[in-house]
């Protein structure tokens, strides 16, 4: 499709669905293995799946942006690491749900 002079193209849908859309991002420089990086996605798709009916039509994406050590947390299966994660990730969607005004 040619533009006509005057004329301005419509732009495509970033997505074409209209709908709740989640992605976690978590960078090799903060999360060194692969399978802590895994889980700690797995935790922020449950997390934010337990909330999905609160929250409006959106994209949102969670970046990790600090470290998780594997001092601190020895494996990536541990239970100190889920609750980590959880409760970092609870807090974000909670500061969400204060911001827009909705209750969870």
């Amino acid at each position: 499709m040619q533009n006509q002079p005057g004329k301005r193209a419509e732009a495509p849908a970033l997505f074409p669905v209209r709908d709740l859309w989640i992605g976690a991002m978590v960078p090799k420089r903060w999360a060194k293995r692969a399978v802590t990086r895994n889980a700690i996605k797995r935790q922020i798709y449950t997390v934010s799946a337990d909330l999905l009916l609160q929250f409006p039509p959106a994209a949102f994406v969670v970046r990790l942006r600090r470290d998780f050590s594997r001092q601190e947390f020895v494996s990536a299966s541990s239970e100190q690491l889920k609750q980590a994660v959880r409760a970092e990730v609870q807090a974000l969607l909670q500061t969400l749900v204060q911001a827009e005004g909705m209750a969870l």
